[in-house]
C-alpha cells in the first residue's frame, strides 16, 4: 500500500509541475462545458421563412401575423415576379407560404382552403420542424376564429413532464458533463504514462520491486483524484451558469461519477500502454474515446436512431450510461429506481479495462 501511494504522490507532483497540464485537466474542460453549453441548441429557433399573400384580406393578414407571432419563424421580404425561387434557391429563406386568391372568401364560406407551403428539405429535421409549426399555427388559427366552422372533436391538451421550460441545457449539459468526464481524464493518463515510455523513465519502475498492478493502481489513483476535481469544477459551473439542480437523490449520480472516472483513468492507461508515442495516445484517445462518446453515447441524438452495427457498438460505450444517469440526476431525479444497473455496468468496464491494463503493462515489464 505504501508503494501505491508513493506512486500517486509522484504522479501528483509530477502534474503539479507541468503547467501545460495543468491546464489541459482543468482550463480546457471549462471551456469546453461553456462552448457547448451555449453553442448546441437542438430546437431550431428564427426560421427565416416567405410569406406571398395573393389574397390580401383581413383573414389572410391575421394568419400572416399569426405565423409570425413566436421566436420560431422569422419573415423574410422579398421582391420581383420569382419570390418563391428567390428566397428557397438562394438559401435566405426555408420555407414559403403562398396564400392564394378567394382564401377568405372560401373560409368564411365553409368551403375548403387550401393554402401552398414549400419547405427547404436540405435539413430533414429542420424541414420536419417548420412543417409542424405551420400544422399547429394554422391549426391554432382556424379554432380561435368563428366563421362557423365546426369544431375539432379530438383535442389533445398537452403537459411537458420534468422540464416545462423547455430549458435546452437540462439536455445538453448533463450530456456534456459526461463528455467532458471521459475524455479530460483519460487523455490525462494517457499522456502522463506515454510521456514515462519516451522518456525511458518507465524503466526505472520496470527494474524497481514494484509490481504491475501497483503501478497501475497508482498512477490510476492519481488520476481519479484529477477526475474528481475536474468534476466538480464542471459541475459547480454547470450550476452556476445553466442553473443545473440536482433533481433527485444525488447519490447514484455521485457513485456513478467516481466509476466513471475510474473507468475513462483506466481506459486511458490502456490505450497508452499499447502505444509509443504521445500522439498516438492523443489519437487513440480521440477516436476510441471522443468520437464514441460524442456519438454513440446519445449525447446529441437518440440512441434508437443509430444503425447497424453501431447500436449495438454503443453497448460497449460507458458514457451512453452515465447520460443517462446524469439526466436522470438533474431533469428526471427517479433515483435508484430507475438507474440501479448503471453503477454495475461501470464496475463490469472498470474489470475490463483493469484486465487489458495489468497484462498490457505485464508484458512492458518482461519485454525489457
Amino acid at each position: 500500500m505504501k508503494r501505491i501511494l508513493a506512486q500517486t504522490q509522484k504522479e501528483i507532483r509530477q502534474f503539479r509541475r507541468d503547467k501545460l497540464t495543468v491546464a489541459l485537466a482543468f482550463v480546457l474542460p471549462t471551456l469546453t462545458l461553456l462552448i457547448l453549453g451555449y453553442a448546441i441548441r437542438l430546437e431550431e429557433k428564427d426560421i427565416p421563412i416567405t410569406v406571398q399573400d395573393f389574397d390580401n384580406s383581413p383573414l389572410s393578414r391575421g394568419l400572416t401575423e399569426r405565423l409570425f407571432a413566436t421566436d420560431q419563424l422569422n419573415p423574410v421580404s422579398f421582391s420581383g415576379h420569382e419570390v418563391i425561387r428567390n428566397a428557397i434557391d438562394t438559401g435566405l429563406a426555408e420555407a414559403a407560404v403562398i396564400i392564394p386568391p378567394e382564401f377568405s372568401r372560401k373560409f368564411k364560406a365553409g368551403l375548403p382552403s387550401p393554402i401552398e407551403v414549400l419547405i427547404d428539405g436540405t435539413d430533414v429535421n429542420n424541414a420536419r420542424v417548420i412543417k409542424n409549426s405551420i400544422l399547429a399555427t394554422c391549426g391554432f388559427f382556424q379554432d380561435t376564429l368563428k366563421y362557423g366552422t365546426k369544431p375539432r372533436l379530438i383535442q389533445a391538451e398537452t403537459r411537458l413532464w420534468f422540464n416545462p421550460g423547455r430549458k435546452e441545457s437540462l439536455y445538453v449539459v448533463p450530456g456534456t458533463l459526461g463528455l467532458i468526464l471521459w475524455i479530460y481524464p483519460s487523455l490525462l493518463a494517457a499522456l502522463a504514462f506515454v510521456r514515462e515510455k519516451e522518456q525511458g523513465t518507465i524503466l526505472q519502475v520496470y527494474a524497481s520491486s514494484i509490481s504491475a498492478l501497483e503501478l497501475l493502481a497508482g498512477k490510476t489513483l492519481a488520476y481519479l483524484i484529477i477526475g474528481l476535481l475536474e468534476a466538480g469544477l464542471i459541475i459547480g459551473l454547470a450550476s452556476i451558469f445553466f442553473s443545473l439542480r440536482f433533481a433527485g437523490d444525488p447519490i447514484p449520480f455521485l457513485l456513478g461519477s467516481v466509476l466513471f472516472i475510474l473507468d475513462s483513468v483506466l481506459f486511458g492507461i490502456m490505450i497508452a500502454a499499447g502505444v509509443n508515442t504521445q500522439s498516438a495516445a492523443v489519437q487513440g484517445v480521440a477516436f476510441g474515446g471522443f468520437t464514441t462518446a460524442l456519438l454513440l453515447s446519445g449525447f446529441l441524438y437518440p440512441l434508437r436512431n443509430i444503425q447497424f452495427p453501431f447500436n449495438y457498438v454503443s453497448y460497449l460505450v460507458p458514457a451512453r450510461y452515465y447520460n443517462i444517469l446524469a439526466r436522470d440526476a438533474f431533469v428526471r431525479g427517479s433515483g435508484w429506481a430507475n438507474v440501479w444497473y448503471i453503477p454495475i455496468l461501470l464496475i463490469i468496464f472498470m474489470f475490463i479495462y483493469l484486465f487489458i491494463c495489468r497484462k498490457r503493462i505485464g508484458t512492458m515489464q518482461v519485454k525489457s
